[in-house]
């Protein structure tokens, strides 16, 4: 059974930055996907940044909305995924959730993770 922990959350202005990090504990996958989505309130949850490593590589998907500003990486040693977000908009405000997955395959597709977390809040200012 995987767990997945967010950490990191919290209330920035816009233009400034935040660190997610998601410790995972139990059956993981390296090879597997890992996920950011979000939710903002009274919208779907949307896929972020996606990444599977396969040995020294990582391949990575990004949402266009943060391509440029959001960093996803992964520290299979501690078995934690992060987010680095800069640049934040008040439009990147919404709830943070880290997913895995079994595809091994980069996929922003809710449907393809079966494990979440509970969530972090991260709310941006004008």
């Amino acid at each position: 059974h995987v767990q997945l922990v967010e950490s990191g959350g919290g209330s920035v202005q816009a233009g400034g930055s935040l660190r997610l990090s998601c410790a995972a504990s139990g059956y993981t996958y390296n090879r597997n996907c890992m996920a950011w989505f979000r939710q903002a309130p009274g919208k779907e949850r949307e896929g972020v940044a996606s990444i599977v490593s396969a040995g020294s590589t990582s391949y990575i998907r990004y949402a266009d909305s943060v391509k440029g500003r959001f960093t996803i990486s992964k520290d299979d040693a501690k078995n934690t995924l992060y987010l680095e977000m800069n640049s934040l908009k008040p439009e990147d405000t919404g709830v943070y959730y880290c997913a895995a997955g079994e595809r091994t395959y980069t996929t922003l597709d809710s449907h393809d993770y079966g494990n979440w977390g509970q969530g972090t809040q991260v709310t941006v200012s004008t």
